[in-house]
């Protein structure tokens, strides 16, 4: 069956309107991030909350008719939080897409190398050993670089054992990622049981620490390493079809896969960093774009950025209203979201072998 003839119906239609279907997730992350800010213990009007950001963003644009608690509820509390949560979203949707470009494995996402373990494992030498010394950026700085030190370290024995092609290389990261794993639960151990809450619930995500002098790090990430994969889509179609094939088109796989790996990295690291460790984003939200627009990378890779962002500012809304004044770890909503999501993926390919 050609690719022109399986493009027709649903698909057809839509891909003839990505302008359009662009156009409007950008407008349900907009609605979807003033309801965020807008709901919760105290319910803001949203259109209260749009003037609220104009007077910080455009002093004297409009007149201040509210008072000075909830504008810190908006713009300290609400706002900060709703944008790590759209930064974040994107950011793993778009590490899960790339990895199961380069690794063939419709199931790789971030945690596949063991990125967010090394990150974890930051976190719990900080949180349990060392207290936060350099302040409130301790825990960020820490598991960030944790991720990145894992992913030295996949890169290196891959290197060194010439384990680069792509199942080789997952098995590596899979291996690093159990041995960093019993570290961390090996540091939750020997560490302070009074303090293992905190380990446990920032292991299990949430976006409750949010602050603006944090988000142009994750912020970064996501613009530098965005591009570059973006940038790269075309690569990225040519992996899907395997090393052999990319390299006849003239891509040097292993090369491109690893630098592809250190990309998604120091994506999931700046985002694991400041939200602790969220799982399924990354391994669902790449498969939901690809049932609508097919696999070509150029369309999946901005449609997974802009419906991860989306999706995390809904589930991080729902975490904070489902037993209120409770925040449940973000962890549980995506986990449980992304688990309903494959049985029903399952349920309903089940007549393919």
């Amino acid at each position: 069956m050609s690719h022109k003839h399986r493009a027709t119906g649903p698909r057809h239609a839509v891909l003839h309107h990505l302008p359009l279907l662009h156009l409007i997730l950008l407008l349900v992350l907009a609605g979807a991030m003033t309801a965020g800010v807008g709901v919760g213990a105290v319910s803001i009007p949203f259109g209260e909350v749009w003037k609220v950001v104009a007077a910080h963003l455009w002093p004297g644009s409009v007149e201040v008719t509210w008072s000075s608690g909830r504008d810190n509820i908006v713009w300290e509390v609400r706002l900060p939080r709703v944008v790590l949560g759209a930064i974040v979203g994107a950011s793993l949707a778009l590490v899960g897409a790339a990895l199961q470009s380069v690794t063939r494995n419709q199931l790789a996402d971030p945690h596949l190398l063991g990125i967010s373990s090394g990150a974890a494992l930051g976190a719990i030498i900080v949180l349990l050993h060392t207290g936060m010394f350099l302040g409130l950026v301790t825990v960020p700085i820490f598991a960030f670089a944790g991720a990145l030190l894992t992913t030295a370290v996949v890169v290196g024995v891959a290197t060194v054992t010439n384990a680069t092609n792509a199942s080789r290389l997952v098995l590596t990261g899979v291996a690093a990622s159990f041995i960093i794993t019993s570290l961390g639960s090996l540091g939750i151990f020997l560490g302070d049981p009074r303090a293992a809450h905190t380990v446990i619930f920032w292991m299990l995500g949430g976006l409750g620490l949010a602050q603006w002098a944090q988000l142009p790090y994750p912020l970064l990430a996501l613009a530098i390493c965005g591009a570059y994969l973006m940038f790269n889509a075309r690569n990225l179609n040519a992996m899907t079809l395997g090393d052999e094939s990319a390299t006849t088109l003239g891509l040097p796989a292993n090369r491109f896969r690893l630098a592809v790996f250190v990309a998604c990295a120091l994506l999931t690291g700046a985002a694991v960093a400041f939200s602790g460790i969220i799982s399924f984003v990354g391994l669902m939200i790449p498969h939901l774009v690809r049932m609508l627009v097919g696999g070509d990378y150029r369309r999946v890779l901005p449609l997974s950025a802009l419906v991860g962002a989306i999706f995390l500012v809904l589930a991080d809304m729902a975490a904070r209203t489902v037993i209120p004044p409770q925040d449940i770890p973000l962890g549980v909503i995506t986990g449980l979201v992304g688990g309903l999501f494959f049985i029903l993926l399952m349920w309903r390919k089940r007549g393919i072998g």
